[in-house]
C-alpha cells in the first residue's frame, strides 16, 4: 500500500508530454472492465455469506466460510477482526478485488448493524452499484431502508437480491408487491423461483424461460452444480411447482416487469434475483449480472459541481482508514477509490486538503485482510495506501489539475460517553489510540478545559461503536479504558459567543471536537427546545444527519 511522504520539490503539472493519458490509452478500456459495488442489507440477511459465495464462484477462494462456524469452515474473508469473528456479524468495512469473466470486480463488504451507520454511508460514496440483500422471510427491515434511501440520494443503481430462499419465508409476488411500494422502484425480476420459500428447486432464467436446477452440496462450502433444462421437460420433471412459477413470470411480463437497462440506471428499477448464498444457489446469476448490468465507472462530480472525467489525469478520495489490519506492523491503511487516470506506484500526488506533494511508495490491493502491492490501478478501483498517517476520510489527492471531491459528511452523535485510562501509567498509549481512533473516523471525539486532556469525551451514533473502541484500545494499543455514560441525546453545532451563554445553562455541555467544531450536547430535546426560546440569538445548528429518512 501507499505511504506518502513529504517531497522537497513541488510537483510538476502535467503538459501534453506529462499527460499519463496521453503515454497510456488504455484508461478509459480499464475503467470500463471496473464494476465497484457495495452489498447492503439489515444485519442477519447474510451480507458476508453472499460475499464469500461471490468470492467463491469467481474462483477467488477455494472454501466458503461462514458467519455461523459449521465444523471444518474457516471464518469469512470479508469479517477479518475478532470481534466480528466472534459475534458473527460485520462491524467494519471490508474491500475486496477480485477478477471475473473480463472483469475486475471491487466489492465492499458494509456493516449492516445501525450502530455503523456512518461507515456504510462512507462506503456508498466509493462505489458504483449496490447489491441490496432482502431476506425471504422478513423483506425489507428498517436498516435496508435506510440504506436504500442513501443509494437512492446519491442515485446508486440498486440491484435486489432476494436471500435465504431456503428456508420458509413470504410468497414472491407479496415481496415484489413490498419492493415496489415501500421503495418505489419497479422491480424486474431476471430469475424467478421454482419451489415456494423453503423449497428451493430452482429458478427461471426469464430471458430464455429456461429452468436452472441447482444441487446442494456438504455445508454449502463449494459451488452448488447446476444444470439447464428446457421448459418442456422442466414441467415434466417439475409438475406443479414449474407451472405456478412459469405463470407467475408471465404476469410479471404482463406488468411490463421486464428489465430495461436505461430504467435500471435511472433509478427507476431493480432488477431482482433469487438465492439461497449458504447454498451457492443463485450466485453465479448474481455474479454475471453485475458484470453484465451494473455500471462501470464514471465521470465524477466534483466539489465545485464540475466532472472529473475518468479518461483525465489521477484522482482519488479517501472513504476509509484503518489500522492494526497488520497485528505484526501496526500499520495504517488509507482505502482510495480511484476516481480518474491511472494510478501508478511511486507516483507524485498532491493532496488536497493541505496542496502538499506527496511520494507514493507502498500501494497494495486489497482482499479482506491479505494484501498484494498494486503496481497500478484505475478508475473503479480501490487503492490501500499504508502509513499515510497525512490522510483523513473525505480528503481527495490528485495529479496534474487541482481538484476536491465533496466532503462526507459526519454524523451527529447521539450516545455519549467519558473515557479515562485503566491504568494512568499507560497514558502515552491511551492518548495514541483515542487519537488513531478518531483520526480513522471509529468515533467522535471532544474536549474542554474543564474537563482536561486526561478525559476526553467520546460521541457515537450507537452504543456498539463504544464496544469497538474498548476492544480496539485494549488490544491494538494496550491501553484498557474505562468508560462513563453521560446524560446528553442531541449535539447541536455552536460558536464561541453562544458558548459563553450556553456555559451557564443546566444539563447542557460544550465540547470541542478534534476537527474545530463546537458541539453544544443536550439533555433531553425538552431542554434543547427550551434554550431555543430564552435564547433565540444563539448558534445552534444540525449536524450532519447521515442517511435521509425513507
Amino acid at each position: 500500500m501507499t505511504q506518502l511522504t513529504d517531497v522537497s520539490k513541488p510537483q510538476v503539472q502535467s503538459s501534453p508530454a506529462h499527460n499519463p493519458e496521453a503515454q497510456n490509452p488504455q484508461v478509459q478500456a480499464e475503467a470500463t472492465r471496473r464494476r465497484a459495488f457495495a452489498v447492503i442489507s439489515h444485519p442477519d440477511a447474510g451480507k458476508s455469506t453472499l460475499t464469500e459465495a461471490l468470492l467463491l464462484h469467481a474462483r477467488a477462494i477455494t472454501s466458503a466460510g461462514a458467519t455461523h462456524g459449521k465444523a471444518g469452515r474457516r471464518g469469512t474473508v470479508s469479517d477479518w477482526m475478532a470481534m466480528e469473528q466472534a459475534r458473527g456479524i460485520s462491524i467494519t468495512s471490508a474491500a475486496i478485488q477480485f477478477e471475473y469473466r473480463n472483469s475486475v470486480i471491487n466489492l465492499v463488504d458494509t456493516p449492516g448493524h445501525a450502530d455503523f451507520s456512518e461507515d456504510t454511508f462512507r462506503v456508498l460514496s466509493a462505489v458504483d452499484a449496490a447489491v441490496m440483500l432482502v431476506d425471504a422471510s422478513k423483506g425489507l427491515e428498517v436498516q435496508t431502508m435506510k440504506l436504500f434511501a442513501v443509494c437512492k440520494q446519491r442515485g446508486i443503481p440498486v440491484i435486489t437480491v432476494i436471500n435465504k430462499w431456503d428456508r420458509p419465508g413470504s410468497a414472491a409476488l407479496d415481496l415484489m408487491d413490498e419492493i415496489r411500494t415501500r421503495t418505489g422502484l419497479v422491480p424486474t425480476p431476471l430469475t424467478w423461483p421454482v419451489g415456494i420459500a423453503g423449497d428451493f428447486r430452482g429458478v427461471i432464467e426469464r430471458s430464455t424461460d429456461e429452468f436452472i436446477r441447482f444441487t446442494r452440496t456438504a455445508g454449502g462450502a463449494t459451488t452448488a452444480d447446476s444444470e439447464r433444462i428446457s421448459a418442456a421437460v422442466a414441467a415434466t420433471e417439475e409438475g406443479d411447482a414449474w407451472v405456478a412459477a412459469a405463470e407467475e413470470s408471465e404476469l410479471l411480463a404482463e406488468e411490463d416487469q421486464n428489465h430495461d437497462q436505461a430504467r435500471f440506471l435511472a433509478g427507476e428499477t431493480t432488477p431482482v434475483l433469487f438465492s439461497a448464498a449458504v447454498l451457492n444457489f443463485g450466485v453465479q446469476h448474481i455474479l454475471d449480472t453485475l458484470v453484465d448490468l451494473a455500471p462501470a465507472a464514471e465521470a465524477r462530480e466534483d466539489a465545485g459541481g464540475g466532472h472529473r472525467a475518468v479518461s483525465s489525469e489521477f484522482s482519488g478520495f479517501v472513504f476509509k482508514v484503518q489500522s492494526g489490519m497488520n497485528s505484526s506492523h501496526r500499520d495504517y491503511v488509507a482505502f482510495v477509490r480511484v476516481c480518474s487516470g491511472q494510478f501508478r506506484r511511486g507516483m507524485i500526488v498532491t493532496h488536497a486538503a493541505s496542496g502538499r506533494p506527496f511520494a507514493t511508495k507502498y500501494a497494495q490491493h486489497l482482499f479482506g485482510k491479505e494484501r498484494e502491492v498494486a503496481d497500478e490501478a484505475w478508475p473503479g478501483d480501490i487503492v490501500g495506501l499504508v502509513n499515510a498517517s497525512a490522510l483523513r476520510v473525505g480528503d481527495t489527492i490528485f495529479e496534474g489539475d487541482a481538484v476536491t471531491f465533496p466532503p462526507l459528511p459526519i454524523f451527529a452523535p447521539e450516545h455519549f460517553r467519558v473515557v479515562r485510562p485503566a491504568d494512568t501509567s499507560k497514558h502515552k498509549q491511551f492518548r495514541r489510540g483515542i487519537d488513531q481512533l478518531d483520526h480513522e473516523g471509529v468515533i467522535q471525539v471532544m474536549r474542554s478545559e474543564l474537563r482536561g486532556d486526561q478525559a476526553p469525551v467520546l460521541g457515537a451514533v450507537g452504543p456498539m461503536q463504544f464496544e469497538v473502541v474498548e476492544e480496539r484500545m485494549t488490544h491494538d494499543f494496550g491501553a484498557a479504558i474505562r468508560m462513563e455514560a453521560l446524560p446528553y441525546q442531541l449535539a447541536r453545532r455552536t460558536d464561541k459567543e453562544s458558548a459563553l451563554i450556553l456555559g451557564h445553562d443546566r444539563q447542557v455541555e460544550v465540547l470541542m471536537r478534534t476537527d474545530g467544531t463546537l458541539l453544544a450536547l443536550f439533555s433531553t430535546p425538552w431542554r434543547l427546545r427550551n434554550t431555543e426560546r430564552d435564547h433565540p440569538e444563539i448558534l445552534l445548528e444540525d449536524l450532519a444527519a447521515g442517511a435521509p429518512t425513507p
